[in-house]
């Protein structure tokens, strides 16, 4: 292990805390029977236009003002198409090309953290499948709520240290009432990219996507398990695959999903049903002005 380097880089989902969903009226309160918060818009129904919830949009401000990111004055939502149950458009409103916000860190004893960008987009719903395992149940009441998408630069350097970003990053985001970060109900999610080098090298592994990390403990787990997988497999002189791997609690180990999907198998386009955003830098400022000390501060 002495002579390897683990390279992480993270994938934060965080459910804003708002009332209504991203693009309908919709409540996004938890809990309540399967179905109940949802109408033609949050179901992909033909016809159905999408307004932008502009508290998200203000939350994901005071986001990118709090990791010192740059706020873009212009920023455009896409469309990310892909096919699976609980996306009943069969495409998730999202931000490519031009995301909210670039940019920023988060220091974590003493090092700096990067952010690549902070973009918004709409959940999906959620599948329940059956002990039986021939069929599932959708509920759709958590398509369309608000989420940030939060993506690291590959600068963690351990599985502890993911762990300490993961801590420090809720403790921000709830002391600030930008989400109740509660990961239980959803609230935060979070995907790794993982790969590792020989010391010194400067090129980038081949990484391997970690996914079903239902706590933050499961978090450093998993990936400390990931690392060794792939250490062992480069000592053999075999070569590590591009791929998505779930995280089995019960067995502690990552089992393999699917070949990890590129950008273009997405075919981002822009969302033609809503015009761009231009956020003018008077409602930034007052943004900035509302937020007070940070908890280590």
């Amino acid at each position: 292990m002495e002579e390897y380097e683990i390279v992480i880089g993270l994938e934060v989902h965080v459910e804003l805390l708002t009332k209504s969903k991203m693009f309908c009226s919709c409540s996004t309160e938890f809990g309540l029977p399967p179905n109940k918060n949802i109408c033609p818009i949050c179901t992909g129904m033909p016809g159905v236009l999408p307004v932008i919830n502009k508290k998200a949009i203000e939350l994901a401000i005071k986001t990118g003002i709090v990791f010192n990111s740059n706020i873009s004055k212009f920023c455009r939502f896409a469309r990310k198409n892909y096919f699976y149950p609980d996306l009943p458009k069969n495409y998730q409103i999202s931000q490519y090309e031009e995301p909210l916000a670039t940019g920023g860190f988060l220091e974590i004893d003493g090092r700096k953290i990067h952010f690549k960008r902070i973009h918004i987009e709409e959940d999906a719903g959620k599948l329940l499948h059956s002990e039986k395992g021939d069929f599932s149940y959708v509920d759709f009441n958590r398509s369309g709520i608000p989420l940030l998408e939060m993506v690291t630069e590959p600068d963690i350097r351990s599985p502890e240290e993911a762990e300490k970003f993961l801590e420090k990053l809720k403790k921000i985001l709830e002391y600030l009432e930008i989400s109740d970060c509660n990961m239980e109900e959803g609230s935060l999610r979070c995907d790794a990219n993982i790969s590792v080098r020989k010391k010194g090298e400067n090129l980038l592994g081949v990484k391997t996507e970690v996914k079903n990390m239902n706590s933050f403990k499961s978090v450093r787990k998993a990936l400390l398990y990931e690392s060794k997988r792939q250490i062992e497999i480069l000592k053999r002189g075999e070569r590590i695959l591009q791929e998505t791997r779930l995280w089995n609690e019960k067995l502690q180990i990552t089992e393999p999903m699917r070949t990890k999907e590129e950008a273009h198998d997405y075919r981002y386009f822009p969302e033609p049903d809503l015009v761009p955003l231009e956020i003018d830098e008077n409602w930034i400022l007052e943004i900035k002005n509302q937020i007070g000390e940070l908890p280590d501060e």
